[in-house]
């Protein structure tokens, strides 16, 4: 009997942890996107964006320093161009704005972002029949803020070091591949100290990123300071044949970095 109370009782306590973590987590009210959204959108007034694509972020974050961000296709038959990324409550709402080349379609894409506090992430996709939004809600806090992994000086002695991860093989129909870019950049946000001298660290993070399988455009990004450290990218793409991929980033210091690739890198 005694064994049958604990059990019930860890059922009990259990049971609304399970369910929080798998609640859907839609966009709610915010009167932080109602004060910026003409300054973002201008007077662009964005449909509903469900069933175009869809956005998953986690519910509440592991690491608000690190949190993953997909978009994903849902019509077959629209063509995203580029997305807007807003996390309403950073310091910095804009977090990224995003081109796709034509391989790029159907979108898969992922990137992973800081959020400073309980916000929505929403993303503004443009097709070529419109511009849609939708995104999530997402429980996180002190993403901004979070102190940096690495030592400030191991940190830009690594920086502009890229690597290429390949999932899997292409399918023979549609070519189609998945790839993950990681580029060593410690992305300050200005919010952040030194653990040692407890100063503010001055904004320094990668503001431009390109791209490329041989002579074609996958994506092009613009970031700002929600762009996590050691930014990610994971992405579908059609195989064009070309044996390598070139990425060309830039960073708010005047930094360049460029890599070219060889597509045989594996997951």
């Amino acid at each position: 009997m005694k064994l049958l109370f604990a059990a019930a009782i860890a059922t009990g306590l259990a049971t609304p942890l399970f369910a929080e973590e798998t609640i859907q987590n839609p966009l709610i009210d915010s009167e932080s996107w109602t004060d910026m959204k003409y300054d973002i959108l201008g007077d662009i007034e964005p449909a509903e964006g469900n069933g175009v694509f869809s956005v998953d972020a986690p519910y509440r974050a592991h690491d608000a320093a690190t949190v993953p961000v997909v978009i994903r296709q849902t019509n077959p038959d629209a063509t995203i161009q580029s997305v807007t990324v807003v996390i309403d409550e950073n310091p910095a709402p804009l977090a990224a704005e995003v081109a796709f080349g034509a391989a790029m379609v159907p979108l898969d894409f992922e990137l992973r972002v800081r959020v400073n506090q309980y916000s929505n992430v929403r993303v503004i996709a443009t097709t070529d029949t419109g511009s849609f939004m939708t995104g999530r809600f997402v429980k996180a806090s002190g993403g901004c803020s979070a102190p940096a992994t690495k030592d400030p000086a191991l940190a830009l002695n690594a920086m502009g070091q890229m690597k290429l991860r390949q999932f899997g093989e292409p399918m023979m129909s549609t070519a189609r591949r998945e790839a993950q870019i990681m580029i060593r950049h410690p992305n300050y946000s200005g919010l952040q100290r030194d653990q040692v001298t407890h100063l503010f660290i001055p904004a320094h993070f990668i503001d431009e990123l390109e791209v490329r399988q041989g002579d074609d455009l996958l994506f092009t990004m613009t970031g700002g300071i929600s762009i996590s450290e050691n930014p990610v990218f994971r992405f579908g793409y059609s195989d064009n044949g070309a044996p390598n991929f070139h990425i060309r980033a830039r960073d708010t210091e005047g930094n360049v970095f460029e890599q070219t690739l060889p597509k045989t890198a594996q997951g």
